[in-house]
């Protein structure tokens, strides 16, 4: 079940759905037989005619016991988290007049709930390998193309994996920047953020400031 933080949550399909493309690192839980198990793994979407996320796919190790004992109907449920930090109630000004104020965390994070099942095929892990290639180096100034090392060396790696596809059924995201906060103390959390040595802290700072830009 999908507890929905509102006022945070994400109510548009195709803004939860650029959450998962913006942060395509996926920990996914599946329940197994003997209980939960995990498993992380980058992911490349796949979406229908209408635009909507149809699936995720990814891959693990074969010695992950995460895709063993696979029944049909299997659910799981694809987590990604964006940046995040810690806000100190100090942050706020409105704090040294009414003194009402406790720290928070400010985070952007989606799911993907679903059925999931593995494939093995050496085709449909190539045509994996290539869609993940080519998803992540893509505006490099020489990108890397599986093409480009030795296809038995590729094809020796390729048996040490297994494929997982995910076939999505809901989506469901959250931005919690500080949207309940007013004016004030929106724009002091977001210095206090840029202030961080986190690097995480700078980036939620600049998602907070893209959101209030609307």
């Amino acid at each position: 079940m999908h507890y929905r933080a509102s006022p945070f949550a994400v109510e548009d399909p195709a803004e939860a759905q650029a959450v998962i493309a913006s942060f395509a690192f996926a920990t996914l839980v599946v329940e197994g037989q003997d209980g939960f198990v995990t498993a992380r793994t980058p992911v490349v979407m796949e979406q229908g005619l209408d635009g909507r996320l149809t699936a995720l796919s990814g891959h693990v190790a074969r010695a992950n016991p995460v895709w063993r004992g696979l029944g049909e109907g299997a659910r799981a449920v694809a987590l990604f988290s964006g940046p995040h930090a810690y806000v100190s109630a100090s942050a706020y000004p409105s704090k040294a007049r009414h003194g009402r104020a406790v720290p928070t965390w400010n985070y952007v994070a989606a799911e993907a709930h679903g059925v999931v099942s593995a494939f093995e095929d050496k085709a449909g892990l190539r045509a994996l390998m290539d869609k993940l290639t080519d998803r992540f180096e893509a505006g490099r100034a020489q990108p890397w193309s599986v093409a480009d090392a030795p296809a038995d060396y590729v094809s020796a790696l390729m048996k040490g994996i297994v494929g997982l596809r995910l076939t999505v059924r809901e989506v469901h995201a959250v931005k919690k920047l500080s949207q309940n906060k007013a004016g004030e103390d929106f724009d002091a959390v977001a210095a206090f953020l840029d202030a961080e040595p986190d690097p995480g802290a700078r980036q939620t700072a600049a998602l907070m400031r893209e959101l209030e830009r609307g």
